[in-house]
């Protein structure tokens, strides 16, 4: 099968380094203020890591980043740039640069200026051995919204229960991975910035080995693409579907024991006060048991799924 080719400023190329073991994926969307300082320094903290590749996805800009990526192609060595024509999203702007690596390792990061990026070689040496490694913004100078950290409180504890551990952080922009074990989930992967928080729950409930390292976290250069009211719903329905798909009986199992025990209550209610059985009991008992049914069938189906 023939290798789909990159567009960098007018030129065209083909081709992957099979030399290559570590490829940084960089989405950009309009991020003309911080593009250029975070490939140069990303080109400098990763000179002494493993043979490593850049590839930044403009991601539709608006902006000058085009422009400023082309001139970045001819500067700097190991970049390769690649263009989508509209805008598509975070996740699909991730999802290009993973198909077009070289590397068996993916690190990524954002082109904002937020993340430690002279961390992400610690993180590529600690993902040597394992499934992937997260840059978990809980350590010392973590500079975080309150409006955007108050809903993902609930949401990290949402996905620490999916998950069965503890989740530090659910969607960090600063990680490394597999690339093949990122395949795997390329049909459950969305395009929106909901991506992190979907290969976050897919790698731990499927068992991967998923290490998170605490590191800081600093504002942003330039104007925040997130809309916090509906991402923050977009990661409730992605939550919910994730969940279903990959720890049904997880996600399942409150609904199952609430009507369980609303429906032990209503019966004792109707023993010892009105001295029957009522139809609302034996409701809230048929509810239990196909809830109950439902979640047997979603495990058995998840458990004899094959990912």
């Amino acid at each position: 099968m023939s290798q789909e080719p990159e567009t960098i400023g007018a030129r065209t190329v083909l081709g992957a380094d099979a030399s290559v073991v570590v490829s940084v994926v960089i989405p950009c969307f309009n991020e003309e203020a911080s593009i250029a300082d975070t490939v140069h320094e990303l080109a400098r903290v990763m000179a002494d890591a493993p043979p490593f590749e850049l590839i930044v996805v403009n991601d539709g800009s608006s902006d000058g980043s085009a422009a400023i990526l082309n001139q970045l192609a001819d500067q700097v060595p190991h970049l390769r740039v690649i263009n989508h024509q509209a805008n598509r999203g975070y996740g699909a702007a991730l999802k290009t640069g993973i198909r077009q690596a070289s590397g068996e390792l993916i690190a990524i990061t954002d082109a904002d200026g937020t993340y430690p990026n002279e961390r992400l070689p610690e993180l590529v040496e600690a993902c040597r051995d394992r499934d992937m490694v997260v840059g978990a913004r809980v350590g010392a100078g973590v500079i975080y919204s309150k409006l955007r950290a108050f809903p993902k409180y609930f949401l990290r504890k949402w996905v620490s229960f999916l998950a069965g551990r503890n989740v530090p952080d659910i969607n960090s922009g600063m990680r490394v991975f597999r690339k093949d074990v990122a395949e795997q989930f390329f049909g459950i992967l969305p395009n929106s910035f909901s991506f992190t928080i979907t290969i976050t729950l897919a790698t731990l409930t499927t068992f991967r080995n998923v290490l998170f390292i605490p590191i800081s976290y600093a504002p942003r250069v330039g104007t925040s693409h997130i809309k916090p009211i509906r991402d923050t719903l977009r990661f409730i329905k992605l939550i919910l579907r994730t969940g279903v798909y990959f720890a049904p009986m997880r996600a399942f199992f409150p609904i199952f024991a609430a009507l369980f025990v609303l429906g032990t209550g209503s019966f004792l209610y109707d023993v010892f006060v009105l001295e029957d059985l009522t139809e609302k009991t034996l409701m809230l008992y048929l509810f239990t048991l196909n809830v109950g049914m439902f979640i047997l069938l979603a495990d058995m189906i998840d458990k004899r799924s094959v990912r």
